[in-house]
């Protein structure tokens, strides 16, 4: 069971995090908690008393580490530029961060024209390349610019190589390819920070990346961090791939409620600012978006670090629109802008929060504090456990490394009811006000604290709905699996109705006293309502649905629609599911998919009820 950290051993891990992780090296942020650094361009690594030395502590190579620029000839690698900037930070006391492992753009010219057999070989070899010239990577960028769109393209050209093929695919969006490249870079690098990398995701696309990040999560990808490459943050960014500029910052109450929105969204991954700029002929503006984003940044506690995309006025990668190259320095003709003005004024008199638990900086502690029942008592064993009654979370990890959370969700209430709805476990009102946990997805989980009376055999019963055959889920006590995967049936109805509820069992033996109990969701879309636990081995349940006469709402066949808000499926013309949407019929809900940004291309799109499985065509013409 998890266990809260003694007084002593606090302070032990608080003397060891200070002796750790304190940050003695180079730039404006030495000491920070969080790092601040740029690119390097060229082959030639700054030295000890270069102005890049005086000015960050972390270096990305801006082309040097990236497939194309390495191995131009296949079986032949060039690792001029990436050695630049790991040698960098290996002399000087700095962080590395390379960019990037696999991306739809800058790949080698020959690798169009292989099979998907040649691909998949061909992508192991350059892993195990870069693997054998670097084997204590600290940060690696895994995958790069991978968001899928509803047109089946995505932010960068995958679709012209087969790399997606060749690690397993993109399924009806569920991203398999990203998964298999982080397993592949966690059995390289066990120690290294992998991270997901991508453009447009706080001003345009910031849906699209919640959704990758917490699909790739669920399919198991070993994921600890999400790079926000922040070139899109002016009225005139996020053109084609993320470029552009210009114009004036974006509206400040937009852009920290869209970073509050992806932190409570993806439950609060820690995040990288990976490429960040502000493309602007303007000092004025430049100094006002930099002051008020970086500073928003660095006083994040989520955020790990800050990446700047070039400094040195004409030697950035973007133009102002065509108005002036290399706007986006911050050094101009040998002289600060006003925007480095201030920021070397705010770095030092503020070093900045860092709760990640990721060493980028110095750590701010985090006193844990453990999970609690949600009603203030464990639920005694035998009896009956509420599944909407999860734990309340708790802070930080224990001594065991353990976490304190007490669910795994997406983070967005998909559900209807008001009950706990600031956790975003997906909640639903039925009759009789009871409450389920709907839309469960593989990889979503919830925790109950229990107190066993006697230890011994227990059967084990969970009403539960679902409308297919594949949906299951895992019961484990303190870390330990308590059963096998159970199957949830489909409705008996034989639609997808979540109205018709099935009991299923399983024998358990339990230890007496105070547990973590869990369950994991093995299997996509269904419902539960409750757990019960009855003493003794194939014990009797005491409330068989079939026979339950207080709870004649579990089946309906005749089941009518109401005015109630609906649910349904949207699915695009490929007859790929893109995700849910909510409305009052269907009309509403097909004005609002018409509406949608999501949507990019015309054709007839599909809108299924998640209750009663009717679907509608919805004609869209872009």
């Amino acid at each position: 069971m998890k266990k809260p950290l003694s007084t002593t051993t606090k302070a032990l891990m608080l003397a060891l995090a200070a002796s750790t992780f304190s940050f003695a090296g180079p730039g404006l942020a030495d000491g920070a908690a969080k790092f601040v650094g740029n690119i390097i361009q060229s082959n030639t690594a700054p030295g000890a008393n270069d102005q890049y030395t005086k000015l960050w502590n972390q270096a990305t190579a801006e082309n040097g580490c990236k497939w194309g620029s390495v191995e131009g000839t296949r079986g032949r690698y060039n690792w001029g530029g990436c050695d630049a900037a790991y040698n960098w930070a290996k002399n000087n006391g700095g962080h590395f961060k390379f960019h990037a492992l696999v991306w739809g753009s800058q790949y080698p010219s020959w690798l169009p024209g292989l099979s998907v057999d040649e691909t998949k070989k061909a992508i192991t070899a350059w892993f195990d390349a870069v693997k054998e010239r670097y084997p204590d990577l600290e940060m690696i960028d895994v995958v790069n610019e991978a968001i899928r769109g509803g047109n089946g393209n995505y932010h960068s050209g995958y679709n012209n190589t087969k790399i997606i093929q060749a690690l397993g695919g993109d399924n009806n969006g569920d991203y398999a390819f990203i998964t298999t490249a982080f397993k592949m870079a966690r059995d390289r690098w066990p120690n290294a920070i992998l991270i997901y990398n991508d453009y447009n995701t706080i001003q345009w696309d910031v849906d699209g990346g919640i959704n990758l990040v917490n699909t790739i999560k669920k399919n198991g990808a070993p994921i600890d961090g999400y790079g926000l490459q922040a070139h899109d943050l002016m009225t005139n960014g996020g053109n084609g791939g993320g470029t552009g500029g210009g114009g004036d910052c974006m509206n400040y109450n937009t852009f920290t409620s869209t970073m509050e929105k992806i932190h409570s969204r993806t439950n609060n991954i820690p995040i990288f600012i990976s490429e960040y700029d502000v493309p602007s002929t303007d000092d004025g503006i430049q100094k006002q978006c930099v002051s008020e984003q970086f500073k928003y940044w660095m006083e994040d506690p989520h955020v790990a670090g800050i990446t700047f995309w070039g400094y040195i006025y004409g030697q950035t990668w973007l133009d102002c629109n065509g108005k002036a190259n290399g706007c986006s320095g911050l050094i101009r003709n040998g002289q600060d802008r006003t925007a480095m003005t201030w920021l070397k004024d705010y770095l030092s008199k503020n070093k900045g929060v860092n709760e990640t638990g990721l060493p980028t900086g110095d750590l701010t502690p985090v006193p844990p504090e453990p999970q609690l029942p949600f009603k203030g008592e464990a639920f005694a064993v035998p009896g009956k456990i509420q599944a909407e009654d999860f734990d309340v979370p708790g802070k930080g990890k224990n001594e065991d490394g353990t976490s304190n959370q007490s669910y795994g969700d997406d983070s967005e209430n998909h559900g209807d009811s008001d009950y706990r709805k600031d956790t975003g476990v997906d909640l639903y009102k039925k009759s009789g006000d009871r409450i389920v946990v709907g839309y469960n997805q593989t990889g979503d989980w919830l925790e109950y604290t229990i107190n066993v009376a006697e230890a011994g055999d227990y059967t084990f019963f969970a009403a539960v709905a679902s409308a297919n055959n594949t949906s299951s889920f895992q019961m484990s006590l303190d870390g330990t699996a308590l059963t096998e995967k159970i199957s949830v049936p489909a409705a008996k109805s034989g639609e997808e109705n979540y109205d018709d509820y099935n009991k299923v069992s399983a024998n358990v033996t339990l230890p007496a006293g105070k547990h973590i109990l869990r369950m994991d969701v093995t299997g996509d879309w269904f419902d539960i309502d409750y757990f019960t636990f009855v003493k003794g081995k194939d014990a009797t349940d005491p409330e068989p649905i079939a026979s339950d006469p207080e709870e004649p709402q579990f089946v309906q066949p005749n089941l009518q629609l109401d005015n109630s808000l609906q649910h349904y499926f949207v699915i695009d013309p490929m007859g790929v599911r893109m995700g849910v949407i909510s409305g009052y019929g269907f009309e509403a809900a097909g004005e609002m998919l018409r509406e949608s940004p999501r949507v990019t291309s015309s054709g007839v799109y599909y809108l299924k009820n998640r209750k009663t499985g009717q679907m509608q065509a919805i004609r869209i013409v872009k």
